[in-house]
């Protein structure tokens, strides 16, 4: 297994220390539960890089005075690192042999993905994955912000679901990155519509055509959502399609690495998928499931 989407800050710390004991930790946790590769995953808006091109995006469109209030705190907050020292630990990591590759979560951010592509062309990032984590400046998986959360309340979930596969698809059209974290990310809240096929087919479809890979993730079984990250039936509709997969624990801390990993064996097998893929310098490459599945998946075993 791999477990590709891995951030080493939760979000409530500011304070972002970078040391390789710590990329040492996850890789000893990942290879106790049978993954046998990393991905270190930051988020982009956590770097003041990002802050100096893309600070204010929540401005671009007609967004309520609260939201915008929100956005721009919860920005302030976090973008204070630097890419730079992140990029130059995790080459060290492997330098020392570590199973790590570098990468990068990449939010949708409209009209300026190609200022996102300028930034990150001089990096040698393995892997980008593409996210969309907000429509306009609606955080509207930020669970502890209420103002965010609020917004649930009052909006149609039919329309929640528009929004973000919209999203999703002008995301997907940008080809700015190789794999789609959480790809219905919309649902993280448990608002879905009565019958989502229609919001599947066209996911489905937008990755299909964008010749991205689709993660598969442990973390929504963390969540209200209460399942992974793809839904089962979005699942099947990307294989259908012949989208490759990465999995996934997306874990902000130590505990969570590599969380589920035999669960995420077990469905990927009943889904009929038999392989994974990889990335070096953002080129895919094939890996066998039944030589990463090192852990028996009828176990449902893993870092939990």
């Amino acid at each position: 297994m791999l477990d590709y989407h891995l951030h080493l800050w939760p979000h409530t710390r500011r304070d972002t220390p970078l040391v390789i004991d710590q990329v040492a930790a996850y890789c000893e946790r990942a290879q106790a539960a049978g993954v046998v590769e990393i991905a270190l995953t930051e988020h982009l808006f956590r770097f003041v890089q990002a802050d100096r091109l893309l600070a204010g995006f929540w401005d671009d469109d007609d967004v309520p005075v609260r939201l915008r209030q929100s956005m721009a705190e919860y920005w302030r907050f976090h973008a204070s690192a630097d890419l730079d020292r992140y990029v130059e630990t995790v080459l060290e990591a492997k330098r020392q042999g570590l199973p790590v590759v570098l990468g990068l979560e990449v939010d949708y951010y409209r009209g300026r993905m190609d200022q996102v592509a300028g930034l990150l062309a001089d990096y040698p990032f393995d892997v980008l994955l593409g996210s969309v984590h907000w429509v306009g400046g609606w955080r509207f998986d930020d669970l502890d912000d209420a103002v965010s959360m609020a917004e649930w309340t009052s909006r149609d979930v039919d329309d929640c679901w528009d929004a973000y596969t919209d999203a999703f698809a002008e995301l997907a059209a940008t080809r700015t990155c190789d794999v789609f974290a959480h790809p219905d990310l919309v649902k993280v809240a448990a608002r879905r519509p009565e019958h989502p096929q229609e919001w599947w087919e066209r996911l489905a479809d937008a990755a299909a055509e964008s010749g991205m890979a689709s993660e598969v993730s442990s973390a929504g079984w963390r969540k209200p959502a209460a399942e992974q990250y793809p839904a089962e039936g979005l699942l099947v509709r990307l294989a259908v399609r012949g989208v490759p997969f990465t999995t996934a624990s997306d874990a902000h801390h130590l505990s969570h690495v590599a969380d589920r990993a035999g669960d995420l064996c077990a469905l990927l097998r009943s889904a009929g998928i038999d392989r994974l893929t990889g990335y070096r310098g953002r080129q895919p490459h094939t890996l066998p499931l039944a030589d990463l599945a090192l852990l028996d998946p009828r176990s449902g075993d893993g870092a939990r």
